[in-house]
């Protein structure tokens, strides 16, 4: 019986996992990147001598052709050499959000919580859509098994503020970047950007160092940080609600990964709702389209197991 070895590599971590092609994934280790050289050296920790004869990897970064370089990290490598050195018969390498959106067909009503109700067409495209180490977006185009999904680097477009906090956050960026990609705010260091931004808007002698930090403080209370949870949570809406007016996502929206589902209660569904309404004269429209979160952990390995070529 055919084993395929899954992989969902990100900037900070490599989950690995067996399955059968097609069936769910078993067996699974998160490794850390910054404790591997690269992705063959990190595949063959976790296979410790196991032999597989095919490979789907779900990689943080673009897919443009034989060499594979991380957004994210330092790792590089090339599909020939890491199908040779594997021992692989089959490597298939896709973009870790086309293995998010093609998990949305393996996902169960226990998967999914609403963040926001509507009627979705499962006919009609849909949006997949998550802040981590930076910000994946996909999109589901058809319904059912034959969906094809459609690979972007949306993440890196450009961020437009939408009130005068967020102008001013956007300033400070730019002294910082030149260029301010949504990413820059909408992503696990996104949200200490955010804090940090409003701490110096405000004068405060405040300087978070990490996206725990930040969270940590919210959850205790502490007015900056739910403020800066409240901006971040309005931007996803903003940026949901631009991806489903580029492609008529009358299929609905989907949140995914760990940060947002990390965030629990600080994730601001008001706010969400008000960024992804916020659209003039398209706010009725987008008004009847569902937002739905991801629930369900190592959703990137639940994609690359049944993930399908067509």
């Amino acid at each position: 019986m055919t084993m395929r070895l899954v992989g969902d590599i990100g900037g900070t971590n490599a989950r690995f996992a067996l399955c059968e092609p097609g069936c769910a994934p078993r067996e699974e280790r998160k490794l850390s990147v910054a404790e591997h050289p690269g992705l063959i050296e990190a595949a063959g920790a976790y296979l410790a001598g196991r032999a597989v004869e095919e490979a789907v990897f779900a990689v943080a970064t673009p897919v443009l052709g034989d060499e594979v370089a991380f957004t994210n990290s330092p790792w590089r490598f090339t599909i020939p050499e890491a199908r040779e050195r594997l021992g692989l018969r089959r490597l298939v390498i896709i973009n870790d959000f086309v293995a998010q959106a093609s998990a949305i067909r393996g996902l169960g009503t226990a998967d999914l919580r609403e963040l926001k109700p509507g009627e979705a067409d499962p006919a009609a495209p849909r949006v997949v859509i998550g802040p981590g180490t930076g910000l994946g977006v996909a999109f589901l185009l058809g319904g059912g098994g034959a969906a094809r999904v459609l690979a972007s680097e949306a993440g890196h477009s450009s961020f437009s503020p939408q009130d005068e906090t967020e102008e001013r956050i956007l300033h400070g960026l730019r002294r910082e970047f030149g260029h301010v990609s949504v990413e820059r705010l909408l992503s696990g260091p996104g949200l200490l950007r955010i804090a940090n931004g409003l701490a110096e808007i405000r004068g405060e002698g405040l300087r978070f160092a990490s996206p725990k930090e930040v969270t940590e403080a919210a959850g205790a209370g502490d007015h900056l940080c739910l403020e800066a949870t409240r901006i971040f949570s309005a931007i996803l809406g903003a940026a949901a609600g631009d991806m489903a007016l580029t492609v008529l996502a009358e299929g609905g929206v989907y949140v995914t990964g760990g940060l947002c589902r990390n965030l629990g209660p600080l994730l601001d569904r008001e706010a969400l709702v008000r960024g992804f309404t916020g659209k003039g004269r398209f706010a009725g429209y987008l008004g009847g389209i569902p937002i739905t979160q991801v629930m369900r952990p190592h959703t990137g390995l639940l994609g690359a197991a049944i993930y399908e070529e067509h």
